[in-house]
């Protein structure tokens, strides 16, 4: 390398600031950027906005109200509660045994199918709360008809099944979420037992939904014809294959 481009580099090297020299500082009178923050701690725009959102929730809701909106809301609900309730619960059957397969589904498989079981039974079960709290509201029947099977005045049959179908899914849906203590054989025995109650308080549902309020339609009546179908036929393969295998029950 010639000397004059060492030298001129050389003098770059020194011409450059060293880390260690601090930064000017700002004078004292010099004013800063303008603080956004709020004296509380959080941003201007936030403070201004709390008092606001409770006044647009409420403004909302005053809307809502005077539109007749929520007179609408109550008779989709009226109707629409127990039919939503009814298939989420038979969607979580269908998953149930769909989780039992091992012949087409893989482990990866099942723990998905258990998980989307699980999912359809909380909702399921959200569903149904509702159902019962809209027939009470509207005066369809009393909160002890809907508590004790077999009171209701007008249609004690029918309202008391409904009223065993939900008892039958609240206590099925305890068991399985504390699944673990059932320890051992017989313990385990006892879960599949009361686990297996779903079928039958599904079977209950059934008859109410289709009973207990307005006259379904016909494609409904095919729809619940057929997942009554499906879930029978899967049922009875899988107790055939648990007979085969193990000589016991599911």
């Amino acid at each position: 390398m010639s000397a004059p481009r060492l030298q001129s580099r050389r003098a770059a090297h020194r011409a450059r600031p060293s880390p260690s020299v601090p930064r000017p500082r700002r004078p004292p009178n010099e004013p800063g950027p303008p603080d956004r923050r709020a004296p509380g701690g959080g941003f201007a725009g936030t403070a201004v906005l709390r008092p606001a959102l409770p006044a647009a929730l409420l403004l909302f809701l005053a809307v809502t109200l005077h539109s007749g909106a929520a007179e609408t809301l109550m008779r989709f609900l009226d109707f629409g509660a127990g039919v939503l309730a009814l298939v989420s619960l038979s969607v979580t059957v269908l998953w149930g045994l769909a989780a039992t397969d091992r012949m087409v589904l893989h482990s990866g498989h099942r723990l998905l199918a258990q998980a989307v079981h699980r999912g359809t039974a909380v909702a399921g079960l959200g569903f149904l709360g509702l159902h019962i709290w809209v027939k009470i509201a509207e005066g369809h029947t009393g909160a002890a008809a809907a508590a004790i099977p077999f009171t209701d005045g007008a249609r004690p049959g029918l309202i008391g099944l409904g009223t065993l179908a939900a008892y039958t899914f609240i206590a099925v849906a305890v068991t399985g979420a504390v699944r673990g203590a059932f320890t051992g054989l017989s313990g385990a025995r006892w879960w599949r037992a009361l686990h297996m109650c779903a079928y039958l308080a599904w079977g209950l549902a059934l008859v109410h939904g289709l009973k207990s309020g307005r006259a379904a339609a016909g494609w409904a009546v095919a729809g619940y014809a057929i997942c009554l179908t499906a879930v029978a036929v899967r049922l009875a393969l899988r107790l055939r294959d648990a007979r085969r295998n193990t000589g016991e029950l599911p």
